[in-house]
């Protein structure tokens, strides 16, 4: 099914009302162009990753000023440029500051509530089948499930333990989330 800007529209209408699956529709929408073109530009797939984490941190975090006059697809990607060339800067002057605040006004657009299928999926599973499956992932997506599902960490805590934003450590957490369940239903469909 092909997915229309009329359809993009409207999942950033609800993400802006605070829908969790918006925010993960828009996140699995635009997470590989977002992702590619970082990667084109700082050829280095760990730091294209953060910086895309980072990206759709910062937009979710300030969907409220999206205009739909433009594309959401572009938008991001300024947005990902722009944190890209920061970041740059801050390497070649060896700062080392964080550039990312947020309001608590602002953590709260991205919902941290009842379990979702993957959740449901994560305590289904026996678990050495899952411990299995979570070594799939890339260190820093099995840190983050380990912390949240494993330690039962809040976000917050998780946040504090890593010593990243909230809506870092969120997106973080919906990539993980996303990745682990494909691991699951690959292994599971063969």
């Amino acid at each position: 099914m092909e997915i229309t800007k009329k359809d993009v529209l409207n999942q950033i209408k609800k993400a802006k009302e605070g829908s969790q699956t918006a925010f993960n529709f828009l996140l699995d929408h635009y997470w590989n162009d977002v992702y590619g073109f970082l990667l084109k530009r700082v050829n280095n797939e760990y730091e294209a990753e953060d910086i895309t984490i980072e990206s759709f941190s910062k937009a979710f975090d300030k969907i409220e000023t999206f205009k739909e006059d433009f594309e959401f697809g572009t938008w991001l990607i300024a947005i990902s440029k722009n944190i890209q060339i920061d970041k740059s800067r801050m390497k070649n002057a060896a700062l080392h500051t964080q550039s990312t605040e947020t309001s608590e006004e602002q953590v709260k657009k991205i919902p941290d509530d009842s379990p979702t299928p993957e959740d449901k999926l994560i305590t289904k599973q026996n678990l050495a089948e899952l411990l299995n499956y979570i070594k799939q992932l890339k260190p820093h997506y099995q840190d983050v499930i380990n912390l949240r599902y494993f330690q039962e960490m809040s976000y917050l805590e998780i946040a504090k333990e890593l010593d990243e934003t909230l809506n870092n450590v969120k997106v973080r957490i919906l990539r993980a989330r996303k990745l682990l369940s494909q691991i699951i239903t690959e292994n599971h469909s063969n």
